[in-house]
This record gives C-alpha cells, structure tokens and sequence, in this order.
C-alpha cells in the first residue's frame, strides 16, 4: 500500500482523538471522560501502527505496545475505582 494510505487514515483517526478531548472536556459524568481517555489509549496505538507503518519506522510498534498496555492498566484502574464509588454509595456498603 502506498503511504499516503496510511497517513491518510492515521489523520481520520486523529480526528477522532480530537473529538474525543470535547467528550474528556463536557463531560457529563466520570464514566464519559474516563471512556473518552480510554479512546486515546485505542486511538493511539492505531495511530502508532499507521504511522510506523507509513514512515517505515519500526520503533513507533514499540510505543504502540507499551501504550496499549497503558491503555489496560488505566481501564483496569477505572473499573476499581468506579465499584469503590458505587459500593460507597449503598446503604451499608463498605469500602475495602
């Protein structure tokens, strides 16, 4: 495949990094930005492949696996945090 390709579709995924900042930025709620913040760990690593790819640029797969390893530890990270929240929040719930 030509390069022009791959930047091509590395700039329509950009895009949609972008519009994930507005979502992390409105909101409404903790769940949204969270997800949104989620969407760059996953944007990102595409967009590291594509451009790897692109530019012939082995070391940018590097970034893109330790991103996408990022990318589960925060999702990991949220999921803990938010059933502390929700357990917090019953009547006689505790938080461990």
């Amino acid at each position: 495949m030509p390069e022009g390709v791959f930047v091509g579709f590395a700039i329509v995924i950009f895009i949609t990094m972008l519009l994930g900042f507005i979502r992390v930025e409105r909101g409404p709620t903790a769940a949204d930005r969270m997800l949104a913040a989620q969407l760059f760990g996953t944007t990102g690593v595409a967009l590291m492949l594509l451009l790897a790819e692109a530019f012939q640029v082995p070391a940018l797969r590097d970034v893109a696996l330790v991103l996408a390893l990022l990318a589960a530890v925060t999702g990991i990270a949220f999921v803990k945090r938010a059933n502390q929240i929700q357990g917090s929040e019953t009547p006689g719930g505790t938080v461990s």
